[in-house]
């Protein structure tokens, strides 16, 4: 059995940060991966200490690996999970303890040093978790130390920020390929990637010739404030892909704050809220555990907000909520789709059952079962 790596103390600590570590004194042994960004990155061996800068890819790495929590020394924005059970099903250590949390959602709130002491060999970040993407102080510090970062996501609500290459569908073929190769496990990767190609094409070949259907899809569903919508190329891609259109008046790529008369002059003729776990005095509470019926009183709620009962959608009771993982944790973007696309065009996807979807992914590939309701509709 390997003795355990010894963790570095404050005047190694220290060092790291000032000194380049000689990375080529030990030759690449581990696995070789070209990340989110693009960027080729070799590891000395396969990982078995990552932190994760963005909590949520613990699910990526759920439904690929049995036990993901044994690989992940530490994270940060455990709160993006946006689910207590969620947490609660992760965050355990072999032997015992909670995952060691090395921060929060922001870059401010982490340090080279709290994650250097748990003597990782990968950390994982996002372009959301590190804005300044690879050429960040952060980055360029662990280098030093020689240990390697990957990006697991470029998705970035700034103008220069580049598009993912062939859509939702490709980036999560090459996330999936990424979490695959550094993890071991090509076969369940592909696979995976593989089951949701099936499955998406189902709802995009009914599609192919049905126009759009106007839908406000809210980012940032509050009790007290409006309107915060999807823009077009992040959360308004995969609204696309379930057959709907954000508004036009949502220029940005991620999403944009428009005002209530902007959203009336839109009209959109459906409503898809978000909730979750947290602060559910301000939003509604949606997610894995939670009880329905408070959802749809949240949602009710919602749509008396000022304004609003002059909306299609309002109006016509194609009022809908969503858990926020369903779009913000990709390889669970499926669900999303699913659910959106027969809430759009129901008349197409009475067959469509996102529920049965569920429970394949949590019987076929995830290390714990994600329970319901993950969704809801006051019809």
């Amino acid at each position: 059995m390997r003795a355990p790596r010894p963790r570095p103390g404050r005047r190694h600590l220290a060092a790291l940060l000032a000194t380049p570590f000689l990375a080529a004194a030990v030759p690449p042994g581990g696995p070789r991966v070209t990340d989110m960004l693009g960027r080729r990155v070799a590891l000395a061996r396969p990982p078995r200490r990552i932190v994760l800068l963005d909590a949520r890819d613990i699910m990526a790495m759920a439904l690929l690996h049995p036990d993901p929590a044994s690989l992940v020394a530490g994270w940060a924005g455990v709160e993006l999970l946006d689910s207590d059970l969620l947490r609660r099903d992760y965050d355990a250590r072999p032997g015992g303890g909670p995952i060691p949390v090395v921060g929060g959602v922001t870059a401010e709130s982490r340090s080279p040093e709290a994650i250097l002491a748990l003597a990782p060999d990968l950390v994982v970040a996002t372009a959301q978790a590190e804005p300044d993407l690879a050429g960040g102080p952060l980055v360029r510090q662990l280098a030093a130390a020689g240990i390697p970062t990957v990006f697991s996501s470029a998705d970035a609500n700034r103008p220069d920020a580049p598009d993912a290459a062939g859509g939702p569908l490709d980036s999560l073929a090459r996330l999936m390929a990424l979490w695959g190769a550094l993890l071991g496990r090509e076969a369940e990767a592909t696979a995976f990637s593989g089951f949701v190609e099936e499955r998406l094409g189902r709802v995009t070949d009914r599609l192919a010739h049905v126009a759009p259907c106007s839908t406000y899809l809210e980012v940032q569903s509050t009790f007290e404030e409006c309107c915060w919508a999807a823009g077009g190329r992040i959360w308004g891609a995969l609204l696309a892909l379930a057959g709907g259109r954000v508004p036009g008046a949502a220029g940005a790529r991620w999403f944009a704050k428009l005002s209530p008369e902007q959203l009336i002059a839109e009209a959109p003729a459906a409503y898809i809220a978000t909730g979750g776990a947290y602060a559910p005095g301000l939003r509604p509470a949606i997610g894995p555990g939670l009880e329905p019926e408070a959802a749809r009183a949240a949602l009710r709620r919602l749509a008396a907000r000022p304004g609003l009962a002059l909306l299609p959608a309002i109006r016509d009771g194609r009022v809908h909520g969503i858990w926020s993982g369903l779009v913000a944790i990709r390889p669970l973007n499926l669900l999303f789709v699913e659910a959106a696309a027969r809430w759009l065009h129901p008349g197409l996807f009475r067959d469509l059952d996102p529920g049965e979807t569920l429970g394949l992914l949590n019987s076929r590939f995830l290390a714990r079962p994600l329970p319901g309701p993950l969704w809801v509709s006051l019809a």
